[in-house]
């Protein structure tokens, strides 16, 4: 119960932006047959960051995931590492938003490697 009314104030406090930014993220990788895989994995995270309370996020992978990571670095990872680092700083400002900037810290290192990551 506890984390359904986290994930509630979660969707006011930023996940809509951050459902936002992977989704967007997604569709731009799936303009191309070769990125539909990786826009798969940006959609899987959009639908994490609607409810993220009672979830994490265990990191597995190989060479693939690890190249994968690589172009994902420099083509996506950086600039959504940024949009949750930034929610995360703002929200981590007073001490009710601190679990919230958390969660944005956390997806923060997801955007940056999120190949060969598993939700729990």
């Amino acid at each position: 119960m506890l984390s359904l009314a986290g994930n509630l104030v979660w969707l006011l406090c930023g996940g809509l932006i951050s459902c936002l930014s992977w989704a967007i993220a997604g569709l731009l990788w799936c303009v191309t047959i070769v990125g539909i895989p990786i826009g798969t994995q940006c959609f899987k995270f959009a639908q994490l960051s609607l409810s993220p309370f009672g979830k994490d996020v265990s990191y597995e992978g190989g060479a693939v995931s690890f190249l994968v990571n690589v172009i994902w670095f420099f083509v996506s990872g950086i600039e959504l590492a940024l949009i949750h680092f930034i929610l995360g700083i703002v929200l981590c400002v007073t001490v009710v938003g601190i679990p919230f900037g958390m969660q944005f810290f956390k997806f923060a290192k997801l955007s940056l490697a999120p190949f060969g990551a598993h939700v729990i």
